[in-house]
Order: structure tokens, then C-alpha cells, then sequence
């Protein structure tokens, strides 16, 4: 058995040397073939560009008048009350007549659940939350001092009295639809 394993070591040995003895040859040729590789190749950097100059921009605004100031709102009051006695019958709420319960609610949160026939004139019928309200034509509702205008079988029409964004108040038309509730 020790003749077998020295043979085998023998084998083993002989293989070995012969392998690094091809390894050298393999490593420079390798070697080489790596620098013309490298000498043949030729990168294609292209350069940066030049940083464009910064050149400030000369702030003009300073001399207008600030959109929130006070100035502001006093020039719209001004050029409001120089208008001729029959211009001036702007738009307005009416601030000092005593509100009724609907104003106290969004209109988006009122429902038309129908109407009634009482001797000849349409009534409205709208639900708020868990109440239901009777409303006639000319009565105020929603927190747009919105007065009806006309009830219909599937609708009330209204007109709401908005701001709009320069703070004028302007008229805006809106209804209430019926709507059916569902039953469970």
C-alpha cells in the first residue's frame, strides 16, 4: 500500500510541476495581450462644458402695492365710492335682517326629499340631517346668504351672494335636486 500512495504523490508532483511549468509561458502572453489591449484603446471623453454666468434678475415690484395690505383695500374702496349715484347699487347681503335656522347649515349638507301643494304654492321640503324643514319662496338658506327663488316639483332654485376674489360680491345661482332615499 505505501508503494501505491508514493506513486500517486509521484503522479500528483509530476502533474503539478508541469502545470506551473505551462503557467508562465500562459502569464505573459496573457500580460501582453493586455498592454496592446490597453494601448489600443482610446477613451472618448468629451469635455464639460463652461458654467453658463449667473446674472441677477433686478426686482421691480417694490413700487406696486402689496396684493394683502391695507393700502390695497383702501384703493378698491376708493375707486368703489367714486362711482356716480347710479353705479353704486352694488351687490350686498343683507347683514341686518335676523337669519333663519337654515342659514346655519352648508347648502351641501341639505337635502330636497319633496314638495307639498298647500293652496296652490309650492313647499319645499328639506332634510338636515334628521330634521326635515319646510321651505316657501323667499325664504334664506346656506351660509352663502342664499334666498329661493323659485320651487319646483324636483327642485328649488336659488341665489347665493358670494365674494368673488378682488372682494366684490357677486350673485351666484345654485339648486337643491330632489333626491329619492333609499330604504333598508
Amino acid at each position: 500500500m505505501s508503494t501505491r500512495y508514493f506513486v500517486g504523490g509521484g503522479l500528483i508532483l509530476a502533474l503539478t510541476l508541469g502545470v506551473a511549468g505551462c503557467a508562465d509561458s500562459d502569464q505573459e502572453e496573457l500580460s501582453a495581450w493586455m498592454q496592446r489591449e490597453r494601448n489600443s484603446i482610446k477613451p472618448d471623453v468629451k469635455p464639460i462644458p463652461e458654467p453658463t454666468k449667473f446674472e441677477p434678475y433686478a426686482y421691480g415690484g417694490e413700487r406696486f402695492v402689496e396684493p394683502f395690505s391695507s393700502e390695497k383695500l383702501a384703493s378698491i374702496l376708493k375707486s368703489g365710492q367714486a362711482l356716480p349715484s347710479g353705479q353704486s347699487a352694488l351687490i350686498e347681503p343683507e347683514l341686518n335682517r335676523r337669519k333663519q335656522p337654515l342659514e346655519a347649515f352648508p347648502l351641501d349638507t341639505m337635502k330636497m326629499v319633496g314638495s307639498l301643494n298647500r293652496s296652490g304654492q309650492l313647499v319645499g321640503l328639506l332634510k338636515v340631517g334628521a330634521l326635515l324643514y319646510q321651505v316657501t319662496p323667499g325664504s334664506y338658506l346656506g351660509q352663502n346668504y342664499g334666498r329661493i327663488l323659485k320651487i319646483e316639483e324636483n327642485q328649488i332654485v336659488l341665489r347665493e351672494i358670494v365674494q368673488d376674489a378682488a372682494g366684490e360680491w357677486i350673485e351666484r345661482p345654485a339648486a337643491l335636486q330632489l333626491q329619492e332615499e333609499s330604504t333598508k
